[in-house]
């Protein structure tokens, strides 16, 4: 089996963030479905997708360690949905850009509860990088409200709040799954999550009154669904969550900034939709502060270390 290394976790991240760009789209022409419904049927088609995936590459499966650890899972596929659902709720809510902008605050919550809760320290270059990629959103989200609406951020502060508590999920989401990662392998993990999450937004939507059950049944409401459960779910949050075998959880959720940038460049070749130069500006410094998170703490270390020992040389040689 070939070994899987730092490059490898930190390109998957990265598709996943671009990829991330579609979720957004797809919700917002699933007008006609709550969110408990849209969360439902994305994970049910991530399921499949990710069954045939299984069936086609003949993949192995290991049940066992999925009965072993379903405790676990099922606290992942609750974290999932829950994620799942504000989100969606937010984008509902609130405008794209401040659902977008507000979600992508998971760095910070999964810095804070990897140091905290499992006493893992940022290195200095990845706070400089976390610092970076913040203001270069801060950037894409100015130079955004000035077209998208007047007065800067969405006066709805539901869905504000929404997309804030989605973010934190996700950090918890993250930062519970590193371990997960480590012990089994992406497809025998994530299928069970996917699966769970589905039952837990089918339970949480009779608790709230909502049924999800109904199968869709204009077209473009079907594709929108299955572009929904394909794209942003079964390949990229496969990805995003396959990443973290060699990242660390605050480091996966930088990758997810590149959200942002996915949309737009979407919206370039789809709608024709040319960004603000100031957008440009914001992505670059987004981009930026990821190739600082990216670098190799190791690497960082090592360098650190070189250096004290070359001035501890220089010192020594002046008294020879």
């Amino acid at each position: 089996m070939q070994r899987r290394t730092r490059k490898t976790s930190l390109a998957e991240g990265a598709t996943a963030g671009f990829l991330f760009g579609t979720a957004s789209i797809f919700v917002r022409f699933l007008q006609d479905l709550n969110g408990f419904s849209i969360v439902f049927w994305r994970s049910v088609i991530a399921c499949f997708a990710l069954l045939v995936t299984l069936l086609v590459l003949r993949k192995p499966f290991d049940r066992r360690l999925v009965r072993q650890n379903f405790k676990e899972l099922f606290v992942l596929g609750f974290f999932l949905a829950l994620h799942f659902i504000l989100f969606v709720l937010a984008v509902k809510d609130t405008a794209i850009l401040d659902a977008t902008v507000l979600v992508n605050t998971t760095p910070f919550f999964s810095l804070v509860v990897s140091s905290f809760v499992f006493k893992i320290k940022p290195s200095r270059m990845q706070l400089v990088g976390l610092s970076v990629s913040f203001i270069g959103l801060c950037t894409i989200a100015l130079a955004a409200s000035g077209t998208a609406h007047t007065g800067g951020f969405s006066p709805n502060l539901k869905g504000d709040l929404e997309a804030v508590l989605a973010a934190v999920v996700e950090s918890l989401y993250l930062n519970y799954g590193k371990k997960m990662r480590n012990q089994m392998n992406v497809l025998s993990s994530m299928l069970p999550i996917y699966a769970l999450a589905a039952v837990v937004a089918g339970a949480l939507s009779l608790v709230g009154g909502k049924t999800v059950l109904t199968l869709p049944t204009q077209e473009g409401t079907i594709l929108s669904i299955l572009g929904l459960g394909l794209l942003p779910t079964a390949i990229a949050h496969t990805l995003y969550f396959s990443s973290l075998s060699n990242l660390k959880s605050f480091e996966t959720a930088t990758m997810a900034l590149l959200e942002p940038v996915g949309a737009t460049l979407l919206g370039v070749f789809l709608f024709q939709e040319v960004p603000a130069p100031v957008f440009v500006l914001g992505a670059i410094v987004v981009s930026a502060g990821i190739l600082f998170i990216g670098r190799n703490p190791n690497q960082e270390r090592a360098q650190v270390l070189l250096s004290g020992s070359t001035k501890a040389t220089c010192y020594c040689s002046t008294f020879n």
